[in-house]
Protein backbone atom coordinates (compact mmCIF):
# COMPACT_ATOMS: atom_id res chain seq x y z
CA UNK A 1 0.00 0.00 0.00
CA UNK A 2 1.68 3.40 -0.91
CA UNK A 3 1.07 6.84 1.34
CA UNK A 4 -1.41 8.06 -1.12
CA UNK A 5 -3.95 4.60 -0.38
CA UNK A 6 -2.79 4.46 3.19
CA UNK A 7 -4.23 8.49 3.61
CA UNK A 8 -6.95 7.63 1.73
CA UNK A 9 -7.96 4.68 3.89
CA UNK A 10 -7.06 6.79 6.90
CA UNK A 11 -9.90 9.72 5.75
CA UNK A 12 -12.58 7.04 5.52
CA UNK A 13 -12.20 5.57 9.48
CA UNK A 14 -13.82 7.41 12.39
CA UNK A 15 -12.43 10.47 12.35
CA UNK A 16 -10.10 10.72 15.46
CA UNK A 17 -6.68 12.41 16.30
CA UNK A 18 -5.38 8.50 16.85
CA UNK A 19 -5.40 8.12 12.50
CA UNK A 20 -2.53 11.19 13.05
CA UNK A 21 -0.69 8.39 15.41
CA UNK A 22 -1.63 5.15 12.74
CA UNK A 23 -0.02 7.78 10.08
CA UNK A 24 3.32 7.41 11.70
CA UNK A 25 3.40 10.50 14.00
CA UNK A 26 4.63 9.31 17.12
CA UNK A 27 1.72 11.55 19.02
CA UNK A 28 -0.57 13.89 18.25
CA UNK A 29 0.38 15.91 21.88
CA UNK A 30 2.22 15.89 24.93
CA UNK A 31 1.09 15.79 28.57
CA UNK A 32 3.36 16.68 31.73
CA UNK A 33 1.75 14.02 34.22
CA UNK A 34 2.41 15.72 37.66
CA UNK A 35 2.50 12.74 40.29
CA UNK A 36 2.23 14.24 43.58
CA UNK A 37 1.92 10.78 45.86
CA UNK A 38 -1.64 10.02 43.68
CA UNK A 39 -2.84 6.10 43.12
CA UNK A 40 -4.21 7.33 39.79
CA UNK A 41 -1.07 8.56 38.21
CA UNK A 42 0.05 5.77 36.58
CA UNK A 43 -2.96 4.13 35.14
CA UNK A 44 -3.99 7.69 33.83
CA UNK A 45 -0.71 7.44 32.20
CA UNK A 46 -0.70 4.09 30.45
CA UNK A 47 -4.59 5.21 29.29
CA UNK A 48 -3.30 8.82 27.59
CA UNK A 49 -0.66 6.53 25.87
CA UNK A 50 -3.36 4.46 24.29
CA UNK A 51 -4.90 7.93 23.18
CA UNK A 52 -1.95 8.61 21.08
CA UNK A 53 -0.12 10.91 23.72
CA UNK A 54 2.75 11.09 24.48
CA UNK A 55 3.05 11.29 28.57
CA UNK A 56 6.28 13.19 30.80
CA UNK A 57 5.46 11.14 34.13
CA UNK A 58 7.19 13.22 36.66
CA UNK A 59 6.99 11.66 40.18
CA UNK A 60 7.00 14.35 42.92
CA UNK A 61 8.73 13.76 46.24
CA UNK A 62 9.85 16.96 47.33
CA UNK A 63 8.39 20.42 46.71
CA UNK A 64 11.53 21.24 45.34
CA UNK A 65 10.72 18.59 42.46
CA UNK A 66 7.38 20.12 41.47
CA UNK A 67 9.50 23.83 41.34
CA UNK A 68 11.77 21.94 39.11
CA UNK A 69 9.24 20.63 37.21
CA UNK A 70 6.69 23.38 36.91
CA UNK A 71 8.93 26.72 37.05
CA UNK A 72 9.99 27.04 33.21
CA UNK A 73 13.16 26.37 33.17
CA UNK A 74 12.26 23.19 30.99
CA UNK A 75 9.68 22.80 28.32
CA UNK A 76 6.45 22.84 29.56
CA UNK A 77 3.70 20.25 27.74
CA UNK A 78 1.03 21.47 26.42
CA UNK A 79 -1.19 19.62 28.82
CA UNK A 80 -0.07 19.53 32.44
CA UNK A 81 -2.34 16.99 34.36
CA UNK A 82 -1.56 17.20 37.79
CA UNK A 83 -2.73 14.47 40.11
CA UNK A 84 -2.91 15.29 43.33
CA UNK A 85 -5.11 15.40 46.54
CA UNK A 86 -6.54 18.94 47.64
CA UNK A 87 -8.06 20.79 50.31
CA UNK A 88 -9.92 24.48 50.85
CA UNK A 89 -8.15 25.71 47.63
CA UNK A 90 -4.54 24.28 48.10
CA UNK A 91 -3.18 21.19 46.48
CA UNK A 92 -1.19 19.00 49.44
CA UNK A 93 2.26 18.05 49.42
CA UNK A 94 3.07 15.65 52.00
CA UNK A 95 4.89 17.86 55.09
CA UNK A 96 8.73 16.76 55.38
CA UNK A 97 11.08 16.25 58.34
CA UNK A 98 12.71 19.77 59.67
CA UNK A 99 15.82 18.23 58.77
CA UNK A 100 14.79 18.13 54.74
CA UNK A 101 12.20 20.92 54.88
CA UNK A 102 14.76 23.60 55.49
CA UNK A 103 16.73 22.26 52.07
CA UNK A 104 13.06 23.43 50.41
CA UNK A 105 11.64 26.07 48.84
CA UNK A 106 8.43 25.42 50.98
CA UNK A 107 6.84 22.83 52.88
CA UNK A 108 3.40 21.70 52.96
CA UNK A 109 0.45 22.75 51.27
CA UNK A 110 0.86 24.81 47.70
CA UNK A 111 -1.84 27.45 47.38
CA UNK A 112 -2.22 30.85 45.22
CA UNK A 113 0.63 32.35 46.49
CA UNK A 114 3.14 30.04 45.75
CA UNK A 115 1.80 29.13 42.46
CA UNK A 116 2.89 32.85 41.34
CA UNK A 117 6.43 32.46 42.74
CA UNK A 118 7.38 29.40 41.34
CA UNK A 119 5.68 28.37 38.31
CA UNK A 120 6.18 29.34 34.65
CA UNK A 121 3.39 27.49 32.59
CA UNK A 122 3.05 29.86 29.05
CA UNK A 123 0.32 28.59 27.14
CA UNK A 124 -0.31 25.15 28.78
CA UNK A 125 -3.68 23.62 29.45
CA UNK A 126 -3.66 22.33 33.29
CA UNK A 127 -5.69 20.17 34.55
CA UNK A 128 -5.70 19.71 38.36
CA UNK A 129 -7.35 16.27 40.07
CA UNK A 130 -7.71 17.04 43.46
CA UNK A 131 -10.50 17.99 45.49
CA UNK A 132 -11.43 21.83 45.94
CA UNK A 133 -8.47 22.53 43.96
CA UNK A 134 -11.09 24.48 41.42
CA UNK A 135 -11.02 26.92 43.78
CA UNK A 136 -11.19 30.20 41.76
CA UNK A 137 -8.10 32.06 43.85
CA UNK A 138 -5.86 28.81 42.76
CA UNK A 139 -7.47 28.96 38.92
CA UNK A 140 -6.75 32.58 39.17
CA UNK A 141 -2.70 31.71 40.34
CA UNK A 142 -2.32 28.82 37.78
CA UNK A 143 -3.19 31.63 35.10
CA UNK A 144 -1.34 34.47 36.84
CA UNK A 145 1.72 32.00 36.09
CA UNK A 146 0.69 31.51 32.43
CA UNK A 147 -1.38 28.80 32.11
CA UNK A 148 -4.03 29.24 28.79
CA UNK A 149 -6.63 27.14 30.70
CA UNK A 150 -7.57 25.60 34.24
CA UNK A 151 -9.75 22.97 34.58
CA UNK A 152 -10.06 21.13 38.09
CA UNK A 153 -13.32 20.08 40.77
CA UNK A 154 -14.79 23.08 42.88
CA UNK A 155 -16.02 20.19 45.32
CA UNK A 156 -14.79 17.09 46.23
CA UNK A 157 -15.38 14.36 44.07
CA UNK A 158 -15.47 10.43 44.68
CA UNK A 159 -12.02 9.13 44.00
CA UNK A 160 -12.84 7.54 40.95
CA UNK A 161 -14.33 10.69 39.69
CA UNK A 162 -10.75 11.99 40.01
CA UNK A 163 -9.52 9.39 37.90
CA UNK A 164 -11.78 9.30 35.01
CA UNK A 165 -12.39 12.77 34.24
CA UNK A 166 -8.85 13.38 32.90
CA UNK A 167 -9.72 10.37 31.19
CA UNK A 168 -12.90 11.58 29.51
CA UNK A 169 -11.64 14.77 28.96
CA UNK A 170 -8.89 13.32 26.69
CA UNK A 171 -11.19 10.74 24.72
CA UNK A 172 -12.96 13.80 23.82
CA UNK A 173 -10.07 16.01 22.53
CA UNK A 174 -8.55 12.37 20.83
CA UNK A 175 -12.43 12.74 19.18
CA UNK A 176 -11.37 16.08 17.75
CA UNK A 177 -13.82 18.01 20.06
CA UNK A 178 -12.22 21.67 21.67
CA UNK A 179 -11.42 22.12 25.07
CA UNK A 180 -14.65 23.81 25.74
CA UNK A 181 -16.32 21.02 23.52
CA UNK A 182 -14.68 18.44 26.02
CA UNK A 183 -15.45 19.69 29.05
CA UNK A 184 -19.24 20.68 28.33
CA UNK A 185 -19.49 16.99 27.97
CA UNK A 186 -17.84 16.18 30.84
CA UNK A 187 -19.78 18.37 33.19
CA UNK A 188 -22.79 16.99 31.51
CA UNK A 189 -22.02 12.90 32.02
CA UNK A 190 -23.12 13.61 35.87
CA UNK A 191 -22.80 15.34 39.16
CA UNK A 192 -19.48 13.80 40.17
CA UNK A 193 -18.21 15.37 36.80
CA UNK A 194 -20.36 18.32 37.15
CA UNK A 195 -17.85 19.63 39.70
CA UNK A 196 -14.72 20.53 37.00
CA UNK A 197 -14.72 24.14 35.77
CA UNK A 198 -12.74 25.36 33.02
CA UNK A 199 -11.51 29.00 34.00
CA UNK A 200 -9.63 30.70 31.32
CA UNK A 201 -9.06 34.68 30.37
Amino acid sequence: MTLDEEARWLATQRPSRVRDVQAGRLAWTEVDLIDIEDGSARPLRDALEVFGVRVNYLRIGQPRHLVAALDGNRPIAPYVIVCCHGDEGRILIPELAEELARFQPFNGALGPDRIRQYFRLPGSVVVATGCDTGDPALADAFLDAGARVYIAPREAPFGYASVFAPLFLFYELTERRTLEEAVERLRAHDGELAMWQLYQR
